[in-house]
């Protein structure tokens, strides 16, 4: 029996993809493509816009037309936040929750106990599994420490579709991490759907902070990275560790999602707008070659054209090394769908579009000025398709393209840079870092 797997949106997604494939695959099924011929095609959904609400429903459609007596079952955010919209669809035979493995490896053999199987994650604890995810092409692993939020931030339906927040026990992400050396493993990103809240679950209570001390301590590999952290959660001590070098990468994801103080109280993001620029100030003061990331929404409801100029104005001023830009859309059950003065759809893309454009630019930017640097380059398994070149990523994730054999692949490198394309930047190899 072969079943195929299409993940829509972020890297939680993708782990919990690869969790899902190793348990198929334990039960006795063969992987297929997604535009293959397959008996049973699953969608993990997202459901942070409606942009991918509706990319979800075409994904069904798509596999039904591919295999009209394949089953197609949904899973993921939608499934779990809205599994009646789902199951309303004739294409789709099963809707399955999140963390609920046994019943979706039953529904892809056809045994499913009933046709919609969706828990309350609110209310329950399901155990959170660990282990690696390497997205194809790429020898850096993701490994998801937390699962669940309990922050509520009014735009946001994460909280409901992940449920409460969950952690690893410390000893067992050391564990693995020490398992994923042993496998090769040069980097992996430490992840979560609220990292910044890990710990506070476990018995005794732990931190984030506590956690990376002790990894700092004994971690075999020597760049871990981490993925978004609220700004209010990211400590002194925190970036000071990271500071200090391996095996932390510096490079920190600080989702900002509005510039201007009236509109993140109504987003209920618990920090300022000048809270936010001393962080990044802070960051920059101890780490110059820093890469600093954030999230941005265009168009919140309430988000005035004189908002938007400050919005911009102050983004424009931050040391920001890109971002990730996403129109507000209404989600269904969060308190922002029932917020006075939304913005109109066309005004929302063209704010959009606009902070794009400073993110692409500032892309190019932090590249350029490492242009004559010696970074050091973890090579990927992929070369670039256009120029045959090997690909990897610096300490502080710019892209890097260096001529040189295969046998460099998952080796940090030394590489003299010499130029840049874009937000890539091209280099040639100067020594090997570490084998």
């Amino acid at each position: 029996m072969r079943f195929a797997i299409t993940t829509l949106g972020c890297k939680v997604n993708q782990y919990d993809s690869a969790v899902i494939e190793h348990r198929l695959g334990a039960a006795g099924m063969e992987q297929a493509d997604f535009d293959q011929s397959a008996d049973v095609y699953i969608v993990n959904t997202c459901t942070v816009t409606d942009r991918a609400d509706v990319e979800s429903r075409r994904l069904a459609r798509r596999a039904r037309r591919r295999n009209p007596h394949a089953r197609v079952i949904m899973t993921g955010c939608m499934a779990q936040a809205s599994p009646a919209s789902l199951a309303a669809l004739a294409e789709v035979d099963a809707v399955v929750g999140l963390n609920r493995l046994d019943d979706l490896v039953a529904a892809a053999h056809g045994e499913a106990p009933a046709r919609v199987m969706v828990s309350n994650l609110r209310k329950t604890r399901p155990a959170l599994e660990i282990g690696a995810v390497v997205p194809a092409g790429q020898t850096r692993a993701y490994l998801k420490l937390q699962e669940g939020c309990d922050q509520f931030c009014s735009f946001c339906i994460v909280p409901t579709s992940r449920g409460t927040s969950r952690s690893v026990p410390p000893r067992r992400v050391l564990e693995v991490l020490d398992e994923l050396h042993r496998d090769g493993f040069k980097e992996v990103i430490l992840s979560g759907v609220h990292l910044g809240g890990y710990g506070r679950d476990l018995s005794p209570p732990g931190s984030l902070q506590v956690l990376l001390e002790m990894i700092a301590e004994r971690s075999p590999i020597r760049r871990l990275r981490l993925s978004s952290i609220d700004p209010e959660e990211l400590s002194g001590p925190v970036i000071d560790l990271v500071a200090a070098g391996a095996p932390f990468c510096p490079h920190f994801h600080l989702p900002l999602q509005a510039g201007e103080d009236e509109v993140l109280s109504w987003m209920r993001r618990r920090y300022r707008r000048q809270q936010f620029r001393e962080l990044v100030e802070r960051i920059m003061e101890r780490m110059p070659e820093a890469a600093i990331g954030t999230d941005l929404i265009a168009g919140f409801p309430g988000e005035s054209a004189q908002h938007f100029d400050r919005y911009l104005s102050f983004v424009r001023d931050l040391p920001l090394a890109y971002f990730h830009v996403f129109p507000y859309s209404i989600r269904s059950g969060t308190t922002a769908a029932k917020l006075e003065g939304r913005v109109a759809p066309a005004e929302i893309t063209r704010r959009a579009e606009i902070l794009r454009e400073l993110g692409e630019q500032r892309r190019r930017e932090f590249a350029a000025s490492f242009v004559g640097a010696r970074l050091a380059v973890l090579i990927e398994e992929a070369r670039e398709p256009s120029s045959g070149m090997l690909r990897g990523y610096s300490r502080n994730y710019v892209k890097v393209l260096v001529r040189g054999s295969d046998e460099l692949k998952n080796h940090e490198i030394e590489v003299e840079t010499t130029a840049s394309d874009g937000a890539t930047l091209v280099g040639r190899l100067a020594s090997h870092c570490s084998g």
